[in-house]
C-alpha cells in the first residue's frame, strides 16, 4: 500500500514539513516564545521556544503521518483502505500542519485573530470533510467507526457510516454557526454537540444490531 502512495506520501511529507523552511525565513521576526494555545475569551495560555514551533510541531505531525499510513498498510483489510478514504489519510495531517503553524506564525507576527473562532471554524470543517468521507469508508480495522457490532456486520458498518457520516456532516456545521454564539453560551454548545458526535453513531450502530443483526 506504501508503494502504491510512495508519490503522494513523499509530496504530503514535504508539504507537512513546508513549515520549517517558512519559519527559518522569519526567524529573526518571531519571538522567542511563542503562543501555541489559548483558553476561552482568546486568552493565550501555553508557550513554547522558537525551536520547538518551526522545528518540532512539523516533525511531530510528519511522524504522526507516517504512524498512521504505516497502521494503515497493516491492516488486514487494507485494500478496503484504499480509495478516497485513503486520501484522507494522506492529506489530513499536511492540510493541519499548514493551517496551525500558518495561524500560530501570524499570531506570533502580531496578526489579529480571534482565536475561539478560529478553533471553531477548523473544526467544524474537519467534522464536515470526514463526515462526508465517512460513507465512503469501507469495513477495515484502521478507518472509519470501529465498533464491535460495525466490525462483526458489514450492513450494520455500511448503515452506521451513512448515518454517522450526516450526523458528523451536520455537527461540524453547527460548530462553525458557534462563531455567531455569545460567550456565556458558547461552551455550552460545545459541551453538548462533540459528545453527541461520538454518542449518536454509536448508538445507533448498537440499535442496528440489536434489530437487525440478531435476526
Amino acid at each position: 500500500m506504501i508503494r502504491k502512495h510512495k508519490k503522494t506520501l513523499i509530496l504530503t511529507s514535504l508539504l507537512t514539513l513546508l513549515p520549517i523552511p517558512v519559519g527559518l525565513l522569519l526567524w529573526n521576526r518571531l519571538p522567542e516564545q511563542i503562543t501555541i494555545h489559548w483558553g476561552l475569551n482568546n486568552t493565550p495560555d501555553g508557550w513554547a521556544g522558537k525551536q520547538i514551533v518551526v522545528f518540532g510541531m512539523p516533525a511531530l505531525l510528519l511522524a504522526v503521518q507516517w504512524v498512521g499510513v504505516l497502521l494503515t498498510s497493516l491492516d488486514p483489510k487494507v485494500k478496503n483502505a484504499d480509495g478516497k478514504p485513503m486520501k484522507l489519510v494522506l492529506w489530513l495531517i499536511p492540510a493541519i500542519s499548514l493551517t496551525l503553524c500558518g495561524v500560530i506564525y501570524g499570531y506570533a507576527l502580531g496578526l489579529d485573530f480571534n482565536m475561539d473562532n478560529v478553533a471553531l471554524l477548523l473544526v467544524g470543517l474537519l467534522f464536515l470533510i470526514i463526515g462526508n468521507y465517512l460513507p465512503k469508508c469501507k469495513q477495515s480495522y484502521t478507518l472509519g467507526i470501529k465498533l464491535p457490532w460495525t466490525l462483526k456486520s458489514e450492513a450494520n458498518w455500511n448503515a452506521t457510516h451513512r448515518f454517522g457520516g450526516k450526523v458528523w456532516m451536520l455537527g461540524g456545521l453547527l460548530l462553525t454557526q458557534c462563531v455567531f454564539l455569545p460567550k456565556n453560551l458558547l461552551g455550552v454548545a460545545i459541551l453538548v454537540i462533540m459528545p453527541a458526535l461520538v454518542l449518536i453513531p454509536l448508538v445507533y450502530s448498537f440499535v442496528y444490531y440489536n434489530r437487525q443483526d440478531k435476526k
